[in-house]
């Protein structure tokens, strides 16, 4: 069982990084898109609009997992929030407890940054990822989701 080390990514990492996230995203059903899932990461990490923990094995350095977070705010609140939007581990490092960490140096980022909460979403069926989530003290909450999809006029 591999020893686990969060730390922020940066551009420097976008190499071990976009195959991780092209295999989150191949996951949820999308296409392949090695360089597009580059560009995205590259934009959001130079544009400063999300911040994304790496998950590495501490005594390889190899990359096993991300956890990528956008802010946002409560206007109940009237306070700074952070989404954790995508939270991904290779599916040979599964079981090892990098998920754990990463949800844990989310946490850590959230105390640090002083916002109100941390929310996240995910599948009804995904029961390992409910069971983790409210082992590391998450509360589920009773409110409905809904999606409106737009499309973008041409341009």
């Amino acid at each position: 069982m591999p020893s686990i080390a969060i730390r922020y990514a940066s551009l420097d990492d976008l190499d071990v990084l976009a195959p991780l996230f092209n295999a989150y995203r191949v996951f949820y059903e999308q296409e392949s898109d090695l360089t597009g899932a580059r560009h995205f990461l590259r934009e959001r990490m130079r544009l400063r609009e999300s911040v994304i923990l790496l998950a590495c094995d501490a005594d390889t350095g190899a990359a096993l997992g991300f956890a990528q977070l956008y802010p946002a705010f409560s206007s109940v609140a009237a306070k700074r929030i952070w989404i954790l939007n995508d939270l991904f581990v290779s599916a040979d490092a599964r079981r090892h407890g990098a998920a754990r960490a990463l949800l844990q140096g989310a946490r850590h980022h959230a105390q640090a940054t002083g916002v109100t909460r941390l929310v996240l979403e995910t599948n009804p069926d995904n029961l390992a990822a409910q069971t983790l989530y409210e082992s590391e003290g998450w509360q589920r909450e009773g409110n409905l989701h809904y999606l409106l999809p737009v499309e973008c006029a041409p341009d």
